[in-house]
């Protein structure tokens, strides 16, 4: 076999990245809707008849009627198929991440109750026809760590081809461009002693599905959150922005402090930076399974999966709030809803050179609307560090599947941390006005003058 030139092997390593950056054929797209679901799901169920076909999705209320502010669960007649515990935890465990193994071993009154699979999720039809366009002119641009902010509207990347692409996917996932919510974020210490750490009310903005509204169109996600506990807390208000070029325009965040009466930037709420006011225990990397840029990792596409995820948790988000929701050492089993889907599975390892708090980890991707799923993360001497839990709902009179309450278990210390758990008297706005450019400054929103 000749060896390339110099010059011939430049061509093709030219060529070979520009193949992996391109989008896929129209041959490729023109799978969408119908072999593939609208943003690239497999349609069909698996041959063993446990994970049914994909029909179009739930999009009208279901018969009962739900609590002010919730929503009525479809499937509460729903009986589990199999429970998972220590003791047969075994049998299972090609279906179960590593977080899951680990929790049913520490805890053996820990289970995991599956139920019958269902794929209720289902986008407005503008998303579906965004995708379509996406799929042959959405491109990843400086090695997948750059989306081509030409694309807007919806899924990126419905054929993914690399886990950098997956991972966009993820960041990008339909949610209502504006949602309002009243949440509030627990704490398990080693004790098993829970305790209310963070109440927020937060609006968040996913630009990316405003059309042209904003005039920067490198930006996709802003949120900001104004503190209502603890006392002490009152009034403070912290926020971000985050961008399709991350290099090019970093993460924006600030933070407030009513006691100064100053707005001052805060680079370090981002990577492995433990977020301080939950006790440290997850990264702001970590939130919503993962946040911000992809620099630190190489991100590889290992294919699909079937796995037990959350999936339909309308019980854990409307029924189990507060410190109902919380137990000793893991979050209250009862209250949890598991269901046999198909993931991607994307393993991200620290590159050479690069700093972080985790050496790899593994994130399970929903295949049907990218938003839930599962991830283990480890310490550079290989030792599972922490797991995360993405726990999903669909909200049948918008309609997509909303991201819920996060979960991180800490393996090392013994604790863990529920996150955008609603309120008691907390409710979903998706429907509220964006706000006005001039009104998304740091000042603007504090007030503060910055004096």
């Amino acid at each position: 076999m000749k060896t390339l030139t110099p010059v011939i092997a430049a061509i093709w390593l030219l060529f070979g990245a520009a193949a992996a950056n391109a989008a896929v054929s129209t041959e490729e797209a023109a799978a969408l809707g119908s072999t593939l679901t609208p943003v690239g799901a497999t349609k069909a169920g698996n041959q063993e008849g446990t994970i049914p076909a994909w029909t179009g999705g739930l999009t009208k209320a279901p018969a009962g009627k739900a609590e002010k502010g919730a929503y009525a669960n479809p499937y509460a007649d729903d009986k589990p198929t199999v429970r998972i515990t220590a003791a047969n935890v075994a049998q299972y465990a090609d279906k179960l991440d590593q977080s899951q193994i680990e929790l049913l071993k520490r805890n053996p009154e820990y289970y995991l109750d599956i139920y019958p699979t269902h794929r209720p999720m289902a986008l407005p039809q503008a998303v579906y026809d965004a995708t379509l366009r996406n799929a042959t002119s959405c491109k990843v641009l400086k090695d997948g760590l750059v989306v081509d902010p030409a694309c807007r509207g919806g899924l990126p990347f419905p054929i993914p081809k690399s886990g950098f692409e997956v991972m966009w996917n993820f960041l990008l996932n339909y949610q209502p461009a504006i949602a309002l919510t009243d949440y509030a974020g627990w704490v398990v210490d080693t004790s098993g002693h829970p305790f209310m750490a963070t109440g927020q009310d937060a609006y968040t903005e996913r630009s990316y599905y405003l059309g042209n509204l904003r005039s920067d169109k490198q930006m996709f996600y802003f949120n900001y959150s104004t503190s209502s506990y603890p006392s002490r807390s009152k009034g403070e208000i912290v926020g971000y922005t985050d961008f399709l070029d991350p290099f090019t325009y970093p993460r924006k965040a600030f933070h407030y402090d009513p006691g100064q009466r100053r707005v001052k930037a805060a680079p370090s709420f981002a990577y492995d930076t433990p977020i301080g006011n939950i006790g440290g225990v997850m990264l702001y990397d970590e939130l919503f399974l993962f946040s911000g840029a992809m620099d630190r990792f190489d991100f590889k596409l290992v294919g699909k999966k079937e796995m037990y995820i959350p999936y339909d948790s309308y019980k854990l988000e409307w029924e189990c709030r507060g410190d109902k929701l919380l137990g000793a050492k893991t979050i209250n089993p009862g209250c949890e809803r598991w269901e046999l889907h198909r993931v991607w599975v994307v393993e991200a390892t620290l590159k050479t050179g690069m700093r972080h708090a985790y050496g790899k980890r593994t994130f399970y991707i929903d295949e049907d609307g990218y938003a839930t799923g599962m991830s283990d993360s480890f310490d550079h001497s290989g030792h599972l560090f922490r797991g995360e839990f993405l726990y999903s709902s669909q909200i049948y009179d918008v309609p997509f599947l909303y991201s819920g309450v996060s979960v991180v278990y800490d393996f090392i210390k013994g604790n863990y941390t529920a996150q955008s758990v609603l309120n008691a008297n907390g409710a979903l706005n998706f429907h509220a006005k964006p706000l006005d450019e001039r009104e998304m400054s740091p000042d603007a929103l504090s007030g503060s003058g910055n004096d």
